[in-house]
């Protein structure tokens, strides 16, 4: 499978790029990249224009510049998918640290049958950390074209796997995989999660 993370956003809750910010003693994205490995054939960075990184150079890592500039998620999306080699993708924001392994694993299984695989947690959608097959192509260039921008007109017009709570549980029962780091408290909050656990090297 393939791996699609989304760095193409501009931080502006943050105040400035967050992609050089460190964590643990290493870099958020390269916290992306760490956690989706095992689960990756490739991985895709996803960025509205090309610029630098910090992240450890590998053979799997491509970098892949928007081919609908200023579309937001929806249009790294279809970028990704586009330039994927695989079929399904993973798909995840470049913020998400604590991403669990079992539950994106736990989608993979279950997405052959589906277009979209997305956690729902009561009514809140997940869908920066969803699985996306490339049947999606052809209804997200259509949203794109028309400037519908939101993920859930594309959810409407596929065939979506709800992940729900329940099952989320068993495998993240504390929902870290959703954690974005949008401000300097939410990086601050996750450092000291970091330190209290010892989360640096994994789970």
């Amino acid at each position: 499978m393939t791996s699609i993370v989304l760095a193409g956003g501009r931080s502006s809750r943050f105040g400035y790029s967050k992609t050089f910010e460190t964590l643990g003693g290493k870099s958020l994205i390269q916290w992306v990249i760490d956690r989706l490995t095992p689960l990756s054939e490739e991985i895709l960075i996803v960025t509205a224009r090309r610029g630098d990184f910090a992240y450890s150079p590998s053979p799997m890592i491509k970098r892949v510049v928007d081919i609908y500039p200023g579309k937001g998620p929806l249009g790294g999306i279809y970028s990704g998918l586009a330039t994927s080699s695989c079929s399904r993708a993973i798909v995840v924001a470049c913020d998400m640290p604590f991403l669990s392994i079992a539950l994106l694993g736990y989608m993979a299984q279950v997405s052959p049958a589906f277009d979209v695989v997305v956690p729902r947690i009561e009514r809140m959608l997940e869908p920066l950390c969803a699985i996306y097959s490339k049947n999606c192509l052809v209804p997200i260039q259509r949203l794109l074209e028309r400037n519908e921008l939101r993920i859930r007109e594309l959810l409407a017009a596929v065939r979506v796997k709800y992940v729900e709570e329940d099952d989320i549980d068993q495998f993240d029962s504390e929902h870290l995989s959703f954690l974005n780091i949008n401000t300097k408290a939410d990086l601050d909050g996750a450092r000291r999660l970091v330190f209290l656990r010892g989360l640096a090297d994994g789970e």
